[in-house]
């Protein structure tokens, strides 16, 4: 049986234009302008750098379309092309000359990590297949300097790819020759092959004998730092075995990491704000590079100019006109965006640096207060998820370093005296109690636990073991020295 009902119903959308401000805001600088750059290349009404005339030109508001068609002839042309007043957009409030920053990005160039072990590989003596097989393996080398595969599976690849049809066997013997490339520990298929390699590379001594034994025989024991389980089974004492210890400490892990960026851009973080102490006083301030200077094309404008003093409009014009409207639109809901993006970015900025003002002021980590994103987001008066989206991949330049904003967020304890503390400030505690311990005889958690509640910090064992994790510390038996 059919029904017929009416039902009101309330419900909340994002439009266009506030999906594209949400983007923006939680761009970094290196993808912010590399999205401006998209931007212009696929709206040719929207143009980049100082406009030609001494007058810049601002368009005025007009509603969307709403994917709706409108008529040539409803369209304010002189809306777009008032000139009556300079943007908001253009206007610089941080200070900030174009001139002040290069914003050129070097490339890296030379001969990469593979085409060096190719140039090496050509002094060897190998047939036509076993040099075909050796390039393969050393086309199976990661940065890292590493053969992560199985032979077996190097094997069938030869017979698929390059119609080779070998065994095992030949393939090891051919990764024998490529092992004694330079570094040495390249073409390594584990950590213990990788060591043992750089060590058969050194002069002979006891010590170095001994270390190839521990490595071969006692490896597991070696990881889980057993070591009076080593000493009795290799015979040695403590000086020996310290000696080992130095002896493999020296080797190196990754022998392909110093050559595996070569040809890659080195990583570098370019902060969105920079805080500054100046007599005593906090000043923070956008990066420039948040401002583009983006202005209406002048050749659109020109177009529109045209199609109004033009006595006769035929049907061709109407539809030209049509499109620059809706670029135009698009045009300004993206400079509109930017501007909303510096707002948003300089607010949220702002209040985290008045609300840990004691930090600032001092850099001293026991100085940061508890501190969540609703804290922020009341203050600013703007939903949690934008706070969360300027916060999770935003760069502050600090007297102190450049830290992730991220970083000045964290939950809070009550200490002993009643007074809330940042888990920053817990986890940097326990981190200087660790560094002090007696390596010998490194501290366990239930003991890590009792010296931070005699410190004032009540937490419990098991957020111990979490804190120590967090900074990177492992458990007790693996933090043990000789």
């Amino acid at each position: 049986m059919l029904k017929q009902h009416l039902q009101f119903k309330l419900s909340q959308k994002l439009s266009p234009q506030q999906i594209q401000l949400m983007k923006l805001i939680q761009l970094p600088i290196q993808s912010f302008e590399q999205q401006i750059l998209r931007e212009i290349e696929e709206n040719p009404a929207l143009a980049s750098g100082k406009e030609e005339s001494e007058t810049q030109d601002e368009f005025g508001e007009t509603e969307a379309d709403g994917g709706e068609l409108i008529e040539a002839d409803d369209i304010d042309i002189d809306a777009y092309l008032s000139d009556d007043e300079i943007p908001d957009y253009r206007l610089r409030a941080q200070n900030y000359s174009a001139d002040d920053e290069d914003k050129q990005i070097p490339y890296a160039g030379g001969v990469s990590f593979h085409q060096q072990l190719m140039q090496q590989l050509a002094t060897f003596t190998f047939s036509d297949e076993e040099y075909r097989i050796a390039s393969f393996l050393v086309g199976s080398i990661d940065t890292s300097g590493y053969i992560r595969r199985e032979l077996i599976d190097i094997v069938d690849d030869l017979a698929f790819t390059e119609n080779i049809y070998t065994d095992e066997e030949k393939v090891r013997q051919i990764l024998a020759s490529v092992q004694q490339l330079d570094p040495p520990g390249v073409g390594a298929l584990d950590l213990r092959d990788c060591l043992l390699i750089q060590l058969k590379c050194k002069a002979t001594n006891p010590t170095i004998t001994h270390a190839i034994a521990l490595l071969e025989q006692q490896f597991d024991a070696f990881t889980k730092k057993h070591f009076s389980k080593i000493k009795i089974r290799l015979k040695i004492d403590d000086e020996e075995l310290k000696a080992c210890m130095e002896e493999i400490a020296k080797l190196n892990p990754k022998p392909g990491a110093a050559h595996g960026n070569d040809t890659k851009m080195n990583a570098q973080i370019i902060p969105d704000f920079s805080i500054q102490l100046v007599d005593g006083q906090l000043s923070l301030s956008l990066n420039g590079r948040n401002a583009p200077e983006l202005h209406i094309s002048g050749e659109y404008k020109n177009m529109l100019s045209g199609y109004k003093e033009a006595k006769e409009k035929n049907k061709e014009q109407q539809k030209a006109v049509q499109f620059i409207k809706q670029k135009l639109d698009a045009a300004r809901w993206f400079i509109d965006a930017i501007k909303q993006r510096q707002h948003t970015l300089y607010q949220t900025m702002n209040t985290i640096m008045e609300f840990q003002r004691a930090y600032f002021l001092t850099g001293d980590e026991q100085q940061l207060k508890p501190m969540i994103l609703k804290d922020i987001a009341d203050r600013i008066g703007m939903d949690i998820s934008t706070v969360s989206r300027v916060a999770n991949s935003k760069y502050v330049d600090t007297p102190y370093g450049t830290k992730l904003v991220k970083w000045f967020f964290s939950e809070g304890i009550t200490n002993a005296a009643g007074e809330d503390i940042s888990t920053i400030e817990v986890k940097k505690v326990l981190h200087e109690v660790i560094e002090a311990e007696d390596k010998s005889s490194p501290l366990t958690d239930e003991q890590l636990m009792k010296i931070m509640n005699k410190k004032g910090y009540p937490i419990a064992r098991r957020t111990v073991a979490k804190y120590r994790e967090m900074i990177g510390a492992p458990v007790a038996r693996l933090r043990k020295e000789l």
